[in-house]
């Protein structure tokens, strides 16, 4: 019932706003307080964050995540469903399945996910909100469909049909010498902003209506490093990964249930 659209966009408004004054910093204090916030792993000291929005997109300390060997998790997360590709469909909750071609807006690559592997990765407001690549490689496709802004919590994976294809997202493809991976990032209410760090002209902002799919080849392709950021969260979401037959290790149903660090060596 509610324009879910309309209230996220002012959310993330009114979190970003810069409060001057001791209100602005205990606002930011005491969210930093209800989510038990790591601030022992953030860039600055809290006083440094002069809004909400500011803190919750708070880039690490450096030095503070070394990135590990091979295959890495591109975000702090919980991993809520991971396991094969069958019939190019995606698990999202018992009895609930997408499709690879709907979650990224169709294109060319995702045939290339036929019989691989996927995981989700459900970020809470605790974790830090940036995404990162989880291997060295080049960005060649990227895919910004634009959609509704269901919440992903564990209501909506379960009553919502289609929820990662229906809501907003960013659909990034990158070649490894593995193989194909594909990162897709899920807005969801109160998470009508993201940015992507290696295209500025992705915008999350612009109204739906005003809005068609805006798939994009990148020649020359971005190159792009393991653990290097790929983009940003306004406020929490859920990233889904896509891995070609063969990338990952062993199987993907392993990661089901895993708390992942982002930079942390993807094992199984």
């Amino acid at each position: 019932v509610l324009p879910k659209n309309d209230l996220s966009h002012a959310v993330g408004r009114i979190v970003h706003k810069r409060i001057p004054g001791p209100i602005g910093r205990k606002s930011v204090e005491l969210f930093a307080r209800y989510y038990n916030i790591n601030l022992d792993e953030a860039e600055h000291k809290l006083e440094m964050y002069p809004s909400i929005g500011e803190l919750f997109t708070r880039k690490l300390r450096e030095g503070v995540r070394p990135v590990g060997q091979g295959l890495v998790h591109p975000a702090d997360a919980v991993i809520t469903e991971a396991g094969s590709i069958d019939d190019m469909t995606l698990i999202q909750a018992k009895g609930k399945t997408y499709s690879v071609a709907g979650l990224l807006g169709g294109g060319p690559y995702f045939e290339n996910f036929k019989s691989g592997d996927f995981a989700t990765y459900y970020l809470c407001p605790t974790d830090y909100h940036r995404v990162h690549s989880p291997v060295d490689g080049e960005i060649i496709w990227r895919n910004h469909i634009p959609g509704a802004l269901w919440p992903v919590n564990d209501w909506s994976t379960k009553a919502v049909s289609n929820l990662f294809n229906v809501n907003e997202r960013v659909a990034v493809v990158i070649k490894s010498e593995r193989g194909l991976v594909a990162l897709v990032m899920v807005a969801a209410t109160n998470v009508g902003n993201m940015t992507m760090s290696f295209d500025e002209s992705i915008s999350t902002k612009v109204r739906k209506a005003d809005r068609i799919p805006s798939p994009k080849n990148f020649d020359p392709p971005v190159k792009i490093r393991r653990g290097e950021e790929v983009g940003i969260f306004h406020m929490g979401s859920t990233v889904v990964m896509l891995y070609a037959p063969g990338v990952l290790p062993g199987p993907a149903s392993k990661l089901k249930g895993l708390n992942s660090k982002m930079g942390e060596s993807l094992t199984l």
